[in-house]
């Protein structure tokens, strides 16, 4: 006998018991930037230094990379959840309104880097696979920065900072 087929939701509440590092995914220059929060992001290679991130097909972010041919993916720190939260949409904000209010600067693939960022990846695009109802989007990483500091993390609907035990 066959297991009843998974739906969407049973399928996201499962996964929302995945922690994950939370990041501003930006692409665009101007009047057509574009960004949104996510944690579906993975390094694919060191050499050549390369990132996956999966967007939504429906998130004017989506085709704004493809348009761009470069993103960049912001890693938050705890001091960031409001921003991660004006980029998830929850401030009622899109397009280039999410960015205003912070320092960013531009990559050298000409999309914007949080200047606060935990770390930041500038990536040219490299390849784009549909799956369902997201882009697969791979990027070769042209230039990184980081600094010391602690995660965001996204862990069962919500964000949380990383508890480090004393051992």
């Amino acid at each position: 006998m066959m297991a009843p087929a998974l739906d969407a939701a049973a399928f996201r509440g499962a996964m929302r018991n995945l922690a994950g590092g939370v990041a501003i995914v930006t692409t665009g220059q101007g009047d057509d930037r574009r960004g949104l929060t996510m944690t579906a992001i993975t390094s694919v290679s060191a050499d050549p230094p390369s990132l996956l991130v999966c967007i939504n097909a429906a998130s004017g972010s989506h085709d704004a990379v493809l348009r761009h041919g470069s993103f960049a993916v912001n890693v938050l720190g705890p001091e960031h959840a409001d921003l991660a939260l004006r980029f998830a949409g929850q401030a009622g904000l899109h397009g280039v309104a999410r960015f205003e209010g912070e320092v960013w600067e531009v990559g050298l693939t000409g999309a914007p880097l949080l200047s606060s960022a935990l770390c930041s990846l500038d990536c040219a695009l490299d390849v784009h696979q549909r799956a369902g109802s997201h882009g697969i989007f791979i990027g070769r990483v042209k230039t990184a920065r980081h600094r010391f500091g602690e995660p965001l993390l996204n862990f069962q609907g919500g964000f949380r900072a990383l508890a480090v035990s004393a051992g």
